[in-house]
């Protein structure tokens, strides 16, 4: 719900460098304080965001918008990847220029427990093969087990079979909530059609 997930507050300056942070801020990201401070902002995101991100960041800067909200995703502990909103927010000095910007942190899934350790992937089965990354990619661009089958040269049985295998390995009950799972995940690409699973998660 959106009254358990916490917000995370950092001041980073036009260079996209971190200046300060609430003591808080660091933990999403699975590091400490004094690790967060001075670091550039993107070293903290996977590298499917920044992309997105530097366009609403530029038009900040410039002065062209004062205020944006986009999606990310962040590297937490191990690198594991997780989901979530940033809004960024212009600060302007008494002449009217842009001297920082506010950025927040929204986590999808600030839960804990029980329910959370239930969807927790072993890192090493977020790594697919080249086929099954294929798979993957078709059924994120809503390809049918027949387009899939045609397109890779499987049988439809062979397809299936890979879909199976991944919602195993993801834990999703079905092709929906693997999509959901893989971009939460950040192994799909952001801001990308069709989408591409991103070579990181490739073996």
């Amino acid at each position: 719900m959106e009254a358990n997930r916490r917000l995370y507050t950092a001041h980073i300056d036009t260079d996209m460098h971190i200046v300060a942070a609430e003591p808080d801020f660091s933990v999403p990201f699975g590091r400490t304080s004094a690790d967060v401070c001075g670091r550039n902002l993107y070293e903290l995101l996977h590298p499917s965001s920044p992309s997105v991100l530097k366009r609403h960041f530029n038009r900040l800067s410039e002065g062209r918008c004062t205020r944006f909200a986009s999606r990310m995703v962040g590297l937490g502990d191990e690198g594991r990847a997780f989901s979530g909103e940033l809004t960024g927010i212009a600060v302007q000095n008494t002449t009217g220029l842009v001297s920082g910007i506010v950025v927040q942190v929204r986590p999808d899934d600030a839960v804990t427990g029980t329910d959370a350790d239930e969807g927790v992937v072993n890192p090493k089965d977020r790594l697919l093969s080249k086929l099954d990354a294929q798979v993957l990619e078709g059924v994120a661009s809503g390809a049918s087990t027949v387009q899939l089958a045609s397109r890779l040269y499987l049988s439809r049985q062979g397809v299936e079979y890979h879909v199976g295998l991944m919602l195993r390995k993801l834990k999703a009950p079905n092709r929906a909530a693997l999509v959901a799972r893989a971009h939460s995940m950040g192994m799909l690409s952001v801001g990308q059609w069709p989408p591409r699973v991103l070579p990181d998660f490739i073996k």
